[in-house]
């Protein structure tokens, strides 16, 4: 799946142009271009911020999910891990027709750029989502894809699985089978983040400790398994059963059942990440497949 196109180009001097027009004590600051990612475009501001910017309309109102419910899950887990919480927002003008958030900058790099995490890892891991995961308001936003039950995306699973985009389909494809037909998440609805894979985790540069946790625009309410995927996607063999021992929902262990629909996200997930045109979302699949494949279930 090749990366949208731009539906609006975003560079250093529309972000300079809505500075100057809506936070002009930021204008001044220098600007370079971090990351033009699926959704966004992230801009570093200074030493310190960074600007958030939709670069297509599908990401216009995620944009503004964050800028509605970061706060609370900031002050829920940010004992735990930072996460980017806007400090300041911004308004469609200068004919850029979005929302935007001014954001902390955090030095880090993805985790899927660094070998599979290890305990350090996993144990804040588990921390950060057991935090997150507590019910959630009735007015938490929807998503239509994640943390829904997992028998109403098996189309589109297994026709991902039916290419040959995605290495060891067959045996994927029985795995995610045996997940879809386990029973449902029975508990309220939970907060979930909802893309917990490790290129949106960050970590120091030797990979050996969680300083962030990006990326929120899938933020939802549903079946907490679809962020404990992460288990497979971000962690070694060894730290997963540290990250099963540790992690909690609703302040209870993770029973069985949860743990199976957890590895069959990580098969969406991974299949979805191994038909991209990026290097770094492939290399992220291929890990998170074999460990899907070759370690089984966790928990319970």
């Amino acid at each position: 799946m090749p990366t949208p196109v731009a539906e609006f180009p975003v560079g250093v001097e529309l972000v300079a142009g809505l500075l100057r027009d809506q936070h002009p004590d930021l204008a001044d600051l220098p600007l370079r271009v971090a990351a033009n990612g699926w959704d966004n475009v992230v801009v570093r501001l200074g030493a310190d911020l960074a600007v958030r910017v939709p670069r297509r309309a599908a990401a216009a109102e995620l944009i503004e999910h964050e800028q509605r419910w970061l706060p609370d899950i900031g002050a829920r887990v940010g004992a735990v891990v930072p996460v980017p919480v806007p400090v300041r927002t911004g308004r469609p003008a200068l004919g850029y027709p979005w929302s935007w958030s001014v954001v902390r900058w955090v030095d880090g790099v993805p985790a899927g750029h660094r070998p599979p995490a290890g305990d350090a890892v996993a144990r804040t891991l588990a921390a950060f989502t057991s935090r997150l995961h507590v019910a959630a308001p009735p007015e938490a936003p929807h998503n239509p894809v994640r943390a829904v039950p997992l028998h109403t995306r098996s189309a589109a699973v297994l026709q991902r699985l039916a290419t040959e985009d995605v290495p060891r389909a067959d045996a994927l494809a029985r795995a995610w089978r045996t997940a879809a037909a386990l029973p449902g998440w029975a508990g309220p609805p939970v907060w979930v983040h909802g893309d917990l894979h490790p290129l949106n985790l960050l970590v120091t540069d030797a990979g050996d400790r969680l300083v962030s946790v990006v990326d929120f625009g899938d933020l939802t309410a549903g079946d907490p398994a679809v962020d404990l995927a992460t288990a497979w996607l971000t962690l070694g063999r060894e730290a997963r059963p540290t990250f099963a021992a540790a992690v909690t929902v609703a302040g209870a262990p993770v029973d069985t059942a949860t743990w199976g629909r957890a590895r069959g996200w990580a098969v969406s997930i991974a299949s979805a990440l191994a038909t991209s045109d990026g290097d770094d979302h492939r290399a992220v699949a291929r890990r998170g497949i074999d460990a899907v494949l070759d370690d089984g279930l966790l928990g319970g």
